[in-house]
C-alpha cells in the first residue's frame, strides 16, 4: 500500500488556519476508476481511497505508515508568510487619509 502524509492548506475561501495545525495520512489509488457508460459515474472496487487518517503530529503519521507496513511519502508544507499592514483594517476608514477612498 502506497499513501501520502501532508499537512493541509487553507481553503480559499476562508483567510483563516483553521484546520491546517494536523498532519494528514491518504492512501493513493491503485487502479484506475471505471465509468459507467449509461449515466457517465465514475467508480472504483477499493475501498482505500476512501480512507484518511489525521495525525498531530509527522512523526505520528510516519510512525503508524511504519507499524502497518505502509510505504509513505511526506510532503511537507509550503508556508506563507502573513499579509499584515501596518494599520491594519481600521485603516481603511481613517480620517487622516492622505487620498481618495477607492472602494
Amino acid at each position: 500500500m502506497f499513501a501520502r502524509i501532508y499537512q493541509p492548506t487553507k481553503t480559499a475561501m476562508s483567510s483563516g488556519n483553521a484546520k491546517t495545525k494536523h498532519w494528514v495520512l491518504e492512501f493513493a489509488a491503485t487502479e484506475a476508476r471505471d465509468v459507467d457508460p449509461l449515466m457517465g459515474w465514475t467508480s472504483s472496487d477499493e475501498t482505500q481511497t476512501q480512507v484518511r487518517l489525521q495525525f498531530e503530529t509527522k512523526e505520528a503519521a510516519l510512525d503508524y505508515a511504519s507499524t502497518k507496513n505502509i510505504v509513505a511519502t511526506v510532503q511537507e508544507p509550503q508556508k506563507r508568510s502573513a499579509n499584515i499592514r501596518a494599520g491594519g483594517y481600521g485603516e481603511n476608514f481613517a480620517t487622516h487619509r492622505r487620498g481618495i477612498w477607492t472602494h
